[in-house]
């Protein structure tokens, strides 16, 4: 795959603060086995976007495989969840008390909770 120059620009980064650390931490989503520390926000930033961008090009010249940008993706709008029936079971009946299908309640569930971090 012949890449864009800069193609590092369009992966997704993020920046927090590591109170273990006691410094920001910076990550890419696409490489999630990279970080990057650092005092200030902006540093760790441009920390890790240089290490992907290190990353991209070592995988380029190895004839490796470059992760897609998350945001570049195409994406169906579907997806399969498995649940317990009996869960099954209350959104089926939630939805019908509310006169919508399953699938515009679920929708609704998901877009309006607040994001869940995992461990």
């Amino acid at each position: 795959m012949t890449l864009p120059n800069q193609f590092w620009d369009f992966y997704s980064y993020r920046v927090v603060w590591s109170s273990e650390d006691e410094e920001f931490v910076a990550t890419c989503a696409e490489f999630p086995s990279l970080s990057w520390l650092a005092e200030d926000a902006s540093e760790a930033l441009q920390g890790i976007r240089q290490l992907v961008a290190d990353c991209v090009i070592d995988l380029q010249q190895t004839g490796e495989p470059v992760p897609d940008p998350i945001a570049q993706r195409q994406y169906s709008g579907k997806f399969q969840v498995r649940i317990p029936p009996s869960l099954h079971q209350q959104l089926v009946l939630q939805a019908t008390e509310e006169n919508i299908s399953l699938n515009r309640l679920v929708t609704l569930k998901l877009a309006s909770n607040p994001p869940i971090s995992l461990p």
